[in-house]
């Protein structure tokens, strides 16, 4: 992870490039089109208002996960402190992460998603643009989430770890 953060600091990496670790492996992200980007604006804006000062909204930042892991989730609700995270994230730092996927649906969900499992990420939503659904994963574990639950549209995304808070999935999707 050092090793990572110094390529960026040392310029190796080009400013503003969409990477990410992944198993040690730094990975290009793909591009953002306009209906990720679109759901990404979304969810900043629906979970800022409703979460309050009950959560940090951060972006399309890293999540340590560990020396070989550091995913960028699209958004991540983190738990509040004063000093808004000096550092990246750790992983009992975050309260729910999500992944916005309309091209990269299956390394969302057959890359990252273990990894988040497996580092104890408590919950971990994965929209899917092209679906028009949104995943909602629990119980995280080192085999995976035991609990996955689909919501489409209609329906009411609860997150696990913010009691009162409420988004109906149509906003989400758009």
């Amino acid at each position: 992870m050092d090793a990572y953060q110094r390529l960026g600091e040392l310029g190796v990496l080009p400013h503003g490039a969409r990477v990410e670790l992944i198993d040690g492996q730094v990975v290009e992200m793909t591009p953002s089109g306009d209906d990720h980007a679109s759901c990404v604006r979304r969810l900043n804006h629906l979970l800022a208002r409703a979460a309050g000062g009950r959560a940090i909204v951060d972006v399309q930042n890293p999540v340590v996960l560990g020396p070989y892991d550091a995913p960028q989730p699209d958004l991540a609700l983190l738990r509040p402190q004063a000093d808004l995270y000096p550092r990246h994230p750790r992983p009992g730092d975050v309260i729910l992460a999500i992944e916005v996927a309309d091209t990269s649906l299956a390394y969302d969900r057959d890359v990252k998603i273990p990894r988040y499992a497996a580092a104890g990420i408590p919950e971990i939503w994965l929209v899917d643009l092209g679906a028009d659904t949104v995943g909602v994963y629990r119980r995280p574990g080192p085999d995976g989430y035991s609990e996955v639950v689909m919501h489409g549209r209609g329906e009411t995304l609860r997150p696990h770890l913010l009691a009162g808070i409420a988004v109906l999935a149509d906003e989400v999707l758009g």
